[in-house]
Formats: C-alpha cells, sequence, structure tokens
C-alpha cells in the first residue's frame, strides 16, 4: 500500500507516475507511458477496422525503436471545479526501462525495481516494477490487450483521432483520446478523460527514437541524493 509522503500532494497510481493535484482533484490518471505506448493496444473485436488499421501501424513502428525519449507538456482542467493545472515533463524509455522527469519529481525503472525520487519532500520509494500492475514497456509492445474497444473519429489534415472506450465495467475513465500524427505515425497528443470530470492532455512537443542510453540512467544512485529518506516499499 502506498503512504504519500510528508507534506506532499502526491498519489500512487498505477505504473508509477505520480502528478501533482490540489485538494479533490488528487485524481488517478494513467501512466504517461500510455501517452506513446497505449498505441500498441490491439482493438477489441467489436472495434472499428479504420481504428485497429491506425493502431497497428503506430505498433509497428514503436516495436522498431531501441530508445524512445518524449518531450511533453501537461495540462488538466475541471471546469465543475473550477481546476486547472500545468506543467512539463520528459521520458526515456529502453526495453522495460525507463526513466521519467516530471513536476519536480524522477521516477526510475530498470525493469524489476521502481525508485520514485520526490523532491520536494526529499522522499525516495522503492516498489518491485512487477507491482504496478504488471506494467512494463516490453509487456504492452507485445501482448495486445482486450479491455477496449477502438473507434475511429476522424481525419483532418495531417492528423487522425482514434478513441478508445474500456470494456469492463468501474473503470476510473470514460474514455481515451489519441490523435495521430498521420505522415509520421506517432501520437502527437493524449487525453484521458475520467469520471470526475478531469480531463488530462499530454502534447508531445519533441519525439526523438534510437538514441544512446546506458543502463544506470534507470538506477537509482543515492550518493546523488544526500539526505533523503528512502522508503523500501516492496
Amino acid at each position: 500500500m502506498f503512504v504519500p509522503a510528508k507534506n506532499s500532494y502526491l498519489r500512487r497510481i498505477p505504473s508509477a507516475l505520480y502528478v501533482p493535484l490540489k485538494n479533490k482533484q488528487m485524481k488517478k490518471v494513467s501512466s504517461v507511458f500510455i501517452l506513446i505506448l497505449v498505441a500498441v493496444f490491439a482493438a477489441h473485436a467489436q472495434s472499428d477496422k479504420k481504428a485497429t488499421d491506425i493502431l497497428d501501424k503506430v505498433s509497428a513502428k514503436i516495436k522498431s525503436y531501441k530508445t524512445i525519449r518524449i518531450d511533453f507538456s501537461y495540462s488538466m482542467e475541471n471546469k465543475k471545479d473550477k481546476v486547472k493545472d500545468s506543467f512539463k515533463g520528459n521520458l526515456l524509455s529502453k526495453g522495460d526501462k525507463y526513466s521519467l522527469s516530471i513536476a519536480n519529481q524522477e521516477i526510475l525503472c530498470d525493469g524489476k525495481t521502481t525508485w520514485t525520487v520526490m523532491k520536494d519532500a526529499k522522499e525516495v520509494n522503492i516498489n518491485d516494477a512487477g507491482g504496478n500492475e504488471g506494467f512494463s514497456p516490453t509487456k504492452m509492445l507485445s501482448d495486445y490487450s482486450k479491455d477496449y474497444k477502438a473507434k475511429f473519429v476522424q481525419e483532418k489534415g495531417n492528423t487522425q483521432v482514434v478513441e478508445l472506450y474500456p470494456i469492463a465495467k468501474g473503470k476510473n475513465f470514460i474514455k481515451i483520446r489519441l490523435t495521430i500524427d498521420k505522415a509520421k505515425t506517432q501520437v502527437s497528443q493524449f487525453q484521458y478523460f475520467d469520471r470526475n470530470n478531469s480531463v488530462f492532455t499530454y502534447d508531445i512537443s519533441k519525439f526523438t527514437t534510437d538514441q544512446s542510453a546506458d543502463d544506470k540512467q534507470f538506477t537509482f544512485n543515492k550518493a546523488q541524493y544526500p539526505g533523503f529518506e528512502v522508503i523500501d516499499m516492496r
């Protein structure tokens, strides 16, 4: 069970991404990996062919990369509660390994262990990577989800829009909307619509592939964080 850091309004979510929302807006949202990797979800049998064709193309291209670096901007809005938030972040992934920098936090994963570094709280939480609902980039890339129904929405200029709807009941979101750059076969925007009237939008400003990445970039080095409290939650 996750225990929030002292004096922090961060909350544990699946796949080890924290989003710093205030008061009632501490909402659970999808991992930033879904920003790109959700496009590898194969469409359910009920999905339309146009949508599955688009997602399959994006999937094939993602699988061809050795590493992926994504620079993105994030915004959250809940008109009902009159709440807005925004920040920027970046992600580097290499197989099951990833490094995520977002909202004054660093999340490192070597494929087996995940370290969440909360700089404001001077705290580091250690978890099993497999404990995050079995999440791993490789698994998402190689295993096709059966939990979503894909629907083609529109094609305008050089963009295509596909929406994913959860098949199972009880999910904390209504839908996921992907905007895809047709020429690059890449997701350019990801939107997550939750059941609390919040919309989480991720816009990709830069997508870089096949850069050299040392495995040390995905592991926690305590010497680089003097004075931080390390909590092993495994």
